[in-house]
């Protein structure tokens, strides 16, 4: 790993430097092999089975999910010691992104690899890792999560759904109904959260065969309809106590760590599809001819082309920053024999503001591409149609982006810090981008001292301001993951072979200072028009020392070339 110690590091309180980030870069022999090899299957296995997949033939997914078993792309993130190949939260991205091109298989394979084993991987006892991980891993069993209900979705706490001990002891009795379950159709266990005794939130592994469980119709979906999505319905369900993940009452420990692994997993494979996206707009648009040339000519069609390529860059920036950082994490644990829970919430923050940036970015992609095609992205036969449908519900699953963003306000204030004291921004390439990434920074901690200032603390209550303090710590966490991954390639293969990531993070931090800008003009007087609050805003104000349009038609034009995302 080429980071150092940056899990003992925050990004809104201390300075970072090139060679305390993960980039893409930086993959080795074995990530890149990995990577060829999953695009291989996806492409090769599930792409050409997609048709069969969106009529909900379950049979061909089943299949599929058994052939990723075999070449170990649901162990990657397990544990050695458990059965799994335990490849890192790296290697983890990697697979999530490539997989996107799978489409509903995607979700298929995400609700197996995440949600699905981890809860019994990280958290489960030796007898129920030995009794449920292999054949999921292999793919035999498919796993399923089940946790929201018709009356519980964002407050996931209130579930309904009850368990009590019975008189003997041996088991507890489950009745409840969950609602949107992924997998349902096909799934061989499901993780369900229940209350015992009506109180107590837990865990628990259900078969499907046990007694009184059923499953509902398949719901009717907008998009990703090759996916399975049912209720779950409990009625007087005898679980055996040893069925208990965890403990009794801490199943919220499980719920929301699994959910921040989740929200990562969800942030890489939004990457892939907008690198999908990118890749189908720029390929019509090639050879798209109007007025006698093709529509990748005209300049508009560049900005778009240029627009969602910087998003992506910015995105990928991130997303393997954070897989960086939570390998250190993991390996720390490991050394230091450390918690886990505590492990994995340590990058609760991180994980989403990249759910939150990656889903809106695609949402903006995937908009664009399907304009790009015209009147021809509006027809089913075109695969950007699909993929505008089914893009949508990544900013509601795994929490919706407006609790993700009073999630990360609400985490950032609790554990607040000043910073750290501020170097001088080094001269050179960037030093424009950097001394910007400060002010963002000053702004930040203007903000909170104003929320302090005029008792806005309960961010519960005052949610715009939980949302503008989320939003600039997105675009902070963002520019600074573009500026460190653009300097250390400069660092390494110098400025010129690098010219096009610097324009990436030229116009994103740019575009980012102003937008942020603006927010915080905008919600000026509710933070009791502080002094230092306005005046930081102002200083973010600025024309641009380069010509963006230049910039955006000269990434729009390796693009073009290309003809796919490149960075």
């Amino acid at each position: 790993m080429p980071t150092e110690n940056t899990h003992f590091k925050h990004f809104l309180t201390a300075d970072f430097v090139p060679h305390e980030v993960f980039t893409p870069e930086d993959f080795n022999d074995e990530e890149i092999m990995l990577e060829e090899m999953t695009h291989k299957f996806v492409m090769n296995r599930v792409y050409p089975a997609l048709g069969s997949i969106e009529d909900q033939d379950f049979a061909v997914t089943v299949r599929l999910i058994k052939e990723a078993g075999e070449l170990g792309l649901i162990s990657a993130d397990i544990p050695e010691k458990d059965g799994g190949l335990e490849l890192g939260k790296i290697s983890a991205s990697i697979i999530a992104e490539k997989m996107a091109l799978g489409r509903s298989f995607s979700i298929t394979f995400g609700g197996q690899t995440g949600i699905g084993a981890l809860p019994i991987a990280y958290f489960g006892t030796e007898q129920q890792k030995a009794l449920y991980l292999p054949k999921i891993l292999s793919g035999e069993t498919v796993a399923a999560y089940a946790l929201t209900e018709p009356s519980s979705g964002t407050d996931a706490m209130s579930v309904k759904t009850t368990a009590t001990l019975s008189e003997c002891g041996t088991h507890y009795i489950l009745t409840g109904e969950k609602q949107w379950i992924s997998n349902s159709s096909f799934a061989g266990i499901f993780i369900v959260y229940a209350k015992v005794n009506g109180q107590e939130f837990t865990a628990f592994i259900i078969e499907k065969q046990y007694k009184g469980v059923s499953i509902g119709q398949e719901e009717k979906k907008m998009g990703l309809k090759g996916s399975s999505t049912c209720s779950l319905i409990l009625d007087h369900v005898k679980v055996p106590v040893d069925n208990v993940i965890g403990e009794v009452g801490r199943g919220h420990v499980i719920a929301f760590n699994i959910l921040n692994i989740g929200r990562h997993k969800i942030s890489a494979t939004s990457l892939g599809t907008a690198k999908r996206s990118i890749e189908l707009a720029v390929n019509y648009a090639n050879e798209r001819l109007q007025f006698s040339q093709p529509i990748s000519s005209f300049n508009l069609i560049k900005n778009k082309l240029a627009d969602m390529a910087i998003k992506t860059y910015a995105s990928e920036s991130s997303v393997y920053r954070t897989a960086g950082a939570m390998q250190d994490g993991f390996e720390s644990m490991k050394e230091t024999n450390g918690s886990l829970g505590a492990t994995i919430a340590r990058y609760a923050v991180e994980c989403s503001i990249n759910k939150v940036m990656s889903t809106e970015f695609l949402d903006f992609i995937v908009d664009e591409a399907l304009q790009i095609h015209g009147g021809y992205g509006y027809m089913s036969e075109y695969e950007i149609e699909t993929l505008y449908r089914d893009s949508r519900v990544t900013r509601i699953f795994e929490g919706t982006n407006e609790i993700n963003r009073i999630l990360i306000a609400s985490t950032l204030l609790k554990a607040y810090e000043l910073p750290d004291e501020k170097r001088n921004v080094d001269e050179g390439t960037l030093q424009q981008e950097k001394q910007t990434l400060q002010i963002m920074k000053n702004l930040y901690h203007a903000a909170i001292g104003a929320v302090r200032k005029n008792d806005l603390m309960n961010l519960n209550q005052e949610q715009e301001t939980a949302a503008f303090i989320a939003d600039l710590a997105i675009g902070i966490y963002a520019a600074e993951s573009a500026i460190l991954r653009t300097m250390k390639a400069i660092q390494v293969t110098g400025e010129v072979k690098n010219n096009l990531k610097i324009c990436y993070t030229k116009v994103f931090v740019y575009e980012t200072s102003q937008l942020v800008a603006m927010k915080a003009l905008g919600i000026l007087n509710h933070l009791g028009d502080d002094e230092t609050f306005s005046r930081t805003a102002g200083r973010l104000i600025m024309s641009s020392q380069e010509d963006t349009v230049e910039l955006k038609r000269y990434i729009a034009d390796a693009i073009i070339e290309a003809k796919k995302y490149v960075s």
